[in-house]
């Protein structure tokens, strides 16, 4: 054995190989690398939904904890009302004033919403029926 040869069984030269042998050698080594390929995704994709999971729930622990914190904030203003009025005046007017922007919102939202309906890309739509109609007429030609 030669200095740097490596031990082990011979392979053959592949351009000694019969034509159906490399196909379906090829034929092997892709499907093994598309099955590889598809493993590594699945397992990239199942670290991206771990990640993503632990973010949300992160990201909804501190919507709950701002919410706790507008409460309190809106109690310190009742509070500071109450100094000036009654205490449950002072809880109606910052009652009133929320309700007033709830809705608001709410009305904002529904013309953002109707908007919005129909729920279909009508641009995209008439885009690839323009493009249907130019292929019919080039292909009459």
């Amino acid at each position: 054995m030669s200095p740097g040869a490596q031990p082990g069984p011979a392979r053959s030269d592949p351009t000694d190989l019969p034509v159906g042998e490399l196909l379906k050698r090829a034929s092997e080594q892709t499907s093994r690398l598309v099955r590889e390929e598809l493993r590594l995704a699945q397992l990239e994709m199942q670290q991206k939904a771990k990640h993503a999971g632990i973010g949300a729930g992160m990201l909804g622990a501190a919507g709950i904890v701002a919410l706790f914190g507008v409460a309190v904030l809106l109690a310190c203003i009742v509070l500071v009302l109450a100094t000036a009025m009654e205490p449950w005046l002072a809880a109606l007017i910052v009652a009133v004033v929320l309700l007033a922007a709830a809705g608001g919102m709410a009305l904002a939202g529904k013309k953002e919403v109707a908007e919005a309906a129909p729920a279909k890309p009508e641009h995209a739509i008439d885009s690839v029926q323009d493009d249907i109609e130019e292929i019919k007429a080039r292909s009459a030609r």
